[in-house]
């Protein structure tokens, strides 16, 4: 369980973060939405300690995050940046298994287990046959499945996933998000997509501005009101096996200035 609590968090004199308080529920998929800038990447980042927060505090299974080491948190926190070419003459087995290296020390050698956990990660993430492919030959959905892959290896009990389905396709949209939601790990996800984030997320953060809107179901939180109000264009909603989904069109100039 993660508990954020009045986090703050400043780029020179603009507030990305302001004052958001939520709690990551053990073995829950929680996904964070709302329009460009507002906030979702940075709250991200602050969780795991990759920029600094300014005010608020970030609790991991009952340990403060700043008392953790580095090591520490990556044993608890797996975070699946937004998906970028390395570079790197990496194969997707040297991507996945350098996962298991925060359990190792100093220039030791991977161990019958280490290596059992990334044969493990790669069958359950799909891309087994993928090992000796270098990663940058890799489409988008399979260098995404490699990085969860990675995160599955790591062992944390905790992922976060900043636009994982970022310049995918609808199959490898649906595919890495169904991959995510079958985990049993208490999950984080920035999403855009709304109608993923209501078929894939048990609760939705909405922000706007750096500040949260609303909290809760996706039944809850996807109403077109909310919608107009928050992202400024207009939504009907046609909830499908009890999922809701919407579609969207364009708000008056008169609506939009009312807002």
């Amino acid at each position: 369980m993660i508990d954020v609590d009045g986090l703050v968090v400043r780029y020179g004199q603009a507030v990305a973060v302001d004052d958001v308080s939520v709690d990551l529920p053990t073995g829950r998929t929680v996904g964070l939405i709302g329009p460009n800038g507002s906030g979702k990447s940075s709250i991200v980042r602050a969780i795991f300690g990759a920029i600094d927060r300014m005010r608020g505090t970030v609790v991991v299974d009952g340990d403060a995050l700043d008392t953790l080491s580095a090591r520490e948190r990556a044993e608890r926190i797996a975070v699946v940046a937004q998906e970028e070419r390395t570079g790197l003459p990496l194969t997707a087995w040297d991507s996945v298994i350098l996962g298991r290296s925060i359990r190792m020390s100093g220039w030791s050698r991977y161990r019958p287990e280490d290596e059992a956990a990334a044969e493990d990660a790669m069958q359950r993430a799909g891309v087994a046959h993928l090992a000796q492919r270098s990663v940058d030959t890799l489409s988008g959905g399979e260098r995404q499945r490699v990085l969860i892959a990675r995160a599955i290896t790591q062992g944390a009990s905790h992922l976060l996933l900043d636009e994982p389905t970022n310049h995918l396709d609808i199959r490898y949209q649906h595919e890495i998000l169904a991959l995510v939601r079958s985990l049993p790990l208490t999950t984080l996800v920035v999403l855009h997509d709304l109608n993923l984030a209501a078929r894939y997320c048990d609760e939705l953060v909405l922000l706007d501005k750096g500040r949260m809107v609303a909290i809760g179901t996706p039944d809850e939180i996807l109403r077109p009101k909310l919608i107009a109000s928050t992202y400024g264009i207009g939504a009907r909603r046609a909830d499908t096996e009890n999922v809701p989904q919407l579609t969207f069109f364009p708000l008056p100039d008169t609506a939009r200035t009312e807002q």
